[in-house]
């Protein structure tokens, strides 16, 4: 049975895990949290520096104290990208040295196929569209061909950074998601805000700027009910507008801000409606995780793809339909 261990480091958490097929074998994470403001790169990085060996060390502790040996490891894997160039660059220094030392092959994921396989791992979902909504990244994806096709994505910021920027800009503190829920809760009527698609893609940055506006002569309240109601409406429509011209049956929700209860619940209205099956996986694989590296990798490494230690480079800018998914073959599509 196939063992890998996993490094995810993108941004703001650092987590390692061990799996294999069937489960999370160790899994240990230390979470860098700004005192003000948002991620600061630098800071962040720093962060991953300092942890980066206690983490790998409790990880084998924890690995070794339920019976296993760091020999049972086959692979390494590392979050390649996207993400912060400085915690990326980290991370793979780290996933290297371990590679080296143990003297086994060398993996590199992208971290929104990631965040995609242990969905799909996770949940029964075989062929979805998958909603991808995080602090970086927003995008609705599925399988075509043998990639992760974009079937619409963010023009300019994700909205997990839409969310943390307004909230910063209201005095809550990072990260803002959780808060403007929260405070979304409370509201008692919806504010007129921008709502923009284009086409099968869509843009976050002039609706987080005219809700910081709207907190001029609205309740704070009121202002994130209607910011998340617009956000994720756009999401929404465009995951539905995917649905139909896949011809796929199911839809799988993933990324940090998935763990929104309103995004879910509007998903769910959707796929009702449409009578496609919705996914979500458990809250632990929702936000960046080691264990989501270190299966893809699993997946990667059984399919036969591996990265020579000189070709590791990192790269910030990573798509996920430039990766040739060569552990899911065609024929495994529900088309």
């Amino acid at each position: 049975m196939t063992t890998v261990l996993g490094i995810e480091g993108t941004a703001w958490n650092l987590s390692a895990a061990i799996v294999d097929e069937d489960d999370v074998i160790a899994e240990v994470t230390e979470t860098y949290r700004p005192k003000t403001g948002g991620i600061h790169p630098r800071e962040a990085a720093q962060h991953h520096a300092l942890y980066a060996s206690d983490v790998i060390e409790r990880l084998l502790r924890e690995y070794q104290d339920k019976g296993y040996s760091p020999q049972n490891i086959d692979a390494i894997a590392f979050s390649q990208g996207p993400g912060l160039g400085a915690c990326l660059r980290t991370v793979a220094t780290s996933a290297r040295a371990l590679a080296l030392l143990l003297d086994i092959p060398l993996v590199g994921v992208n971290h929104c196929i990631g965040h995609v396989e242990i969905g799909r791992w996770k949940t029964p979902a075989i062929d979805p569209v998958v909603l991808y909504v995080s602090g970086g990244n927003s995008q609705v994806l599925g399988h075509r061909a043998g990639k992760y096709r974009i079937f619409g994505e963010t023009l300019d910021i994700g909205i997990g950074n839409a969310l943390d920027k307004f909230a910063r800009g209201a005095g809550l503190t990072h990260p803002g998601g959780p808060k403007v829920e929260e405070y979304a809760r409370k509201a008692t009527s919806y504010v007129k805000m921008p709502y923009v698609v284009k086409g099968m893609d869509f843009s976050f940055s002039g609706l987080s700027t005219a809700a910081t506006d709207a907190l001029k002569d609205n309740s704070l309240e009121d202002v994130c009910y209607s910011f998340q109601e617009n956000a994720f409406a756009m999401l929404v429509e465009v995951t539905e507008r995917a649905l139909a011209h896949t011809g796929k049956s199911e839809v799988l929700l993933a990324g940090g801000v998935g763990a929104n209860m309103r995004l879910r619940e509007m998903l769910d209205v959707m796929c009702e409606d449409r009578g496609a099956s919705f996914y979500v996986p458990e809250k632990r694989f929702m936000g960046d995780n080691g264990a989501m590296i270190a299966y893809t990798g699993l997946l990667m490494f059984d399919s036969g793809t591996t990265l020579p230690i000189e070709s590791s480079h990192v790269d910030p800018s990573f798509r996920p339909d430039t990766v040739d998914v060569t552990w899911i073959a065609d024929e495994q599509e529900v088309l």
